[in-house]
């Protein structure tokens, strides 16, 4: 049995924001819960019920009234609150519970200093932004696009375009020229937001030649706003207007266009590693009531808390993180290296900014665990209540250090989901406790189950993770595919009118959830699945190893295949012998025979995604000789110089097997 880590208190259904919630649906609705579990359950049964609920609890304001919850539940095709108008903007600057004067975002930057703006502040600059973009002929349905950091200048243009109707899209400014064109030629804006650079942690980046790439690729762009971060005397591009000059100032007031349910509010993308990156059209009330019901039914939050999440404006965590204002909360924005000058600068900024709920991802704490930093000794962590862990499966041990290294008083929150629909499927709650190495839940409204290959749900045994009932922040659906071909062949493809994530997920007896990687990263050894999650905790809790992955090759001949693992040594090791040996033990001893490689080798990094997501998948596509330009888009990566060492590795094999 797992230790349990933190349990909820005695009188948690008076303190927190879902016991409230509790209480207003046995008042409005006379339903009553005696736990988390029913309650689940209700969620996910009687959607239309549950939907309305959370469009009740929390006050929807709206142009149209909906004819209906649901119509057709089938997927993919189920249309939500039909008949309804409304934006998402307009809820989010409502900043319940909030004065003009209180503090919304108090951003936090290596490049300038750090500054706040007050709720009077975020909705005055969104009412300029709005006129400027309106100036430049920007109405509904038009794209606006931002190459920009995590700063209050994007969240200002995201929430103004929404406001108008316009559907935006973000790229962070690390991202390579390729990466950038390759998404927005899909979508073709017509406003470009730029900056010239940004400071990484010590190092100026500065990025006009590829904003100078990207705007020569996009012909669809009219209207170019520079914005001089890095240099602030410095000019626009040629031919581009200054932030200042979209801003300027007018009396024209703050109005939000009133648009269906289901209209395009922005496109996310997926990682584009392995092909073009999907275009990922999110709608302006899916995405309000499904953040509306996680931020504050899930992660607790309200007017009292102050929020924040390691995210570039390149993942979708950003865009989670930002609706926060929505239930009221102050949201944190942090723009530079989280490692600079060392791993306490997250739990610094988390003292200095007064952060009730920090967010992180998993790479990130078992990186602060591995070189021995114990925050609650060098800052007071007493104010964080909340604690979240996403982007990776977060091992038993990485939820033992959070309780000994930051406090035993908050709640660790491990969730997983996806830029598909931009939220967590499991998570956790206040009504439940946390398990050390597992999720504590299956979210509200998300029918997540685990499915043997036969598409038989099952408990307590690895499955695919499948969602079985739709949920309102589904895709409405991929940019520039009129018959949903493309959306249909992306979730659909395995389980006929069931959402396939591309997971492995066991659903435990309790209720809680263990996420074990990728399905299509599986390693399948002598007909038994196994998943990477559970054999990186092992490898990359040896002091030696600070990173690693792992691949298996099949045989076509039919045989067991090559298991292949590639370590990342501690600076001035070696792989050698001894320690090779040594991972061999601990991996059988850990976990079982089968999860010992067959080859170790050494590697000077491991290739990431700009959201820290190890690349399995082209590494084996590459390891079999697939072109590194076709395996992977290298300009998606943090590190795309990676790649080389495995396509020289896969060069050799290839050799040697003609040889043999």
């Amino acid at each position: 049995m797992a230790e349990v880590l933190w349990s909820p208190p005695a009188d948690v259904r008076r303190t927190s924001r879902i016991g409230t919630y509790l209480h207003w649906l046995a008042a409005e609705r006379d339903l009553d819960f005696p736990d988390y579990a029913a309650l689940w359950q209700w969620s996910v049964t009687d959607l239309p019920a549950f939907w309305q609920s959370i469009w009740d609890y929390f006050g929807i304001i709206a142009y149209a009234e909906p004819t209906a919850v649901l119509a057709g539940g089938a997927m993919p095709g189920a249309q939500w609150f039909p008949g309804a108008q409304l934006n998402y903007a307009e809820h989010v600057l409502r900043a319940p519970g909030r004065a003009d004067r209180d503090p919304i975002v108090l951003a936090y930057s290596q490049t300038r200093p750090a500054h706040t703006l007050t709720v009077a502040d975020l909705r005055d600059q969104v009412r300029r932004v709005r006129a400027g973009l309106r100036r430049l002929g920007v109405t509904a349905g038009d794209r606006v696009a931002a190459y920009a950091p995590n700063i209050p200048e994007t969240y200002v243009l995201l929430l103004a375009s929404a406001s108008l109707g316009a559907v935006f899209s973000s790229c962070a400014p690390e991202f390579g020229t390729r990466s950038v064109v390759d998404r927005w030629q899909q979508i073709e804006p017509t406003v470009l937001l730029t900056v010239d650079g940004y400071r990484y942690g010590a190092k100026d980046v500065d990025r006009r030649a590829e904003v100078a790439a990207i705007r020569a690729a996009l012909p669809s762009v009219v209207h170019h706003v520079g914005l001089s971060y890095l240099d602030p005397e410095g000019a626009p591009p040629d031919g581009a207007l200054s932030w200042a000059e979209l801003a300027a100032d007018t009396d024209e007031p703050l109005q939000f266009a009133p648009v269906p349910f289901a209209h395009p509010l922005y496109v996310l993308y997926s990682s584009g590693t392995t092909g073009l990156p999907k275009p990922i059209v999110h709608g302006h009330g899916g995405i309000l009531l499904e953040h509306l019901k996680m931020l504050a039914l899930h992660h607790e939050l309200g007017p009292a808390d102050r929020f924040f999440w390691f995210t570039t404006t390149g993942w979708m965590m950003w865009n989670f993180l930002v609706s926060a204002p929505a239930v009221g909360a102050t949201i944190v924005l942090f723009d530079g290296d989280p490692a600079s000058p060392d791993l306490t600068t997250v739990w610094r900024l988390a003292a200095e900014a007064g952060l009730t709920y920090l967010g992180t991802s998993a790479p990130f704490l078992l990186a602060c665990r591995k070189v021995g930093v114990v925050p609650r000794s060098i800052v007071d962590t007493s104010r964080l209540g909340g604690l979240g862990s996403t982007g990776a499966p977060l091992p038993a041990e990485g939820f033992r250090w959070v309780y000994q290294a930051v406090g035993d008083h908050l709640q660790l929150q491990s969730l997983s989901g996806g830029t598909d629909v931009c939220t967590g499927f499991v998570g956790g709650t206040a009504l439940l406790p946390v398990y050390e190495g597992e999720i504590s839940c299956r979210c509200l409204g998300a029918r997540v189950e685990a499915y043997d290959p036969q598409g038989q749900p099952v408990i307590g045994r690895l499955g695919e993770l499948v969602i079985t009932a739709p949920m309102p922040s589904m895709p409405v659906g991929f940019w520039n595919d009129p018959t949903g071909e493309r959306y249909r062949a992306a979730y659909f493809d395995v389980f006929p009118g069931v959402w396939r994530h591309g997971d492995w997920i066991t659903i435990t007896e309790r209720g809680t959830c263990v996420i074990t990687g990728r399905s299509d990263a599986t390693l399948n050894r002598g007909g038994v699945r196994l998943g990477t999650a559970e054999f990186y905790a092992v490898v990359e809790g040896l002091d030696e190893v600070v990173d690693s992955v792992v691949v298996h090759l099949e045989d076509p001949a039919g045989g067991a295949g090559d298991l292949l693992l590639f370590v990342v040594l501690a600076d001035g090791l070696e792989l050698d012998e001894p320690l090779r040996a040594r991972i061999g033990r601990e991996l059988r001893t850990a976990l079982s025979p089968r999860h010992v490689p067959d080859e170790i080798h050494q590697v000077r990094a491991v290739p990431r995604t700009l959201s820290a997501k190890k690349l399995e998948v082209p590494v084996k596509r590459i390891l079999t000789g697939t072109p590194v330009d076709v395996a992977a888009a290298t300009g998606a990566l943090a590190n795309p110089e990676s790649l080389a060492a495995f396509a020289a590795f896969g060069r050799a094999r290839q050799k040697a097997a003609a040889d043999s």
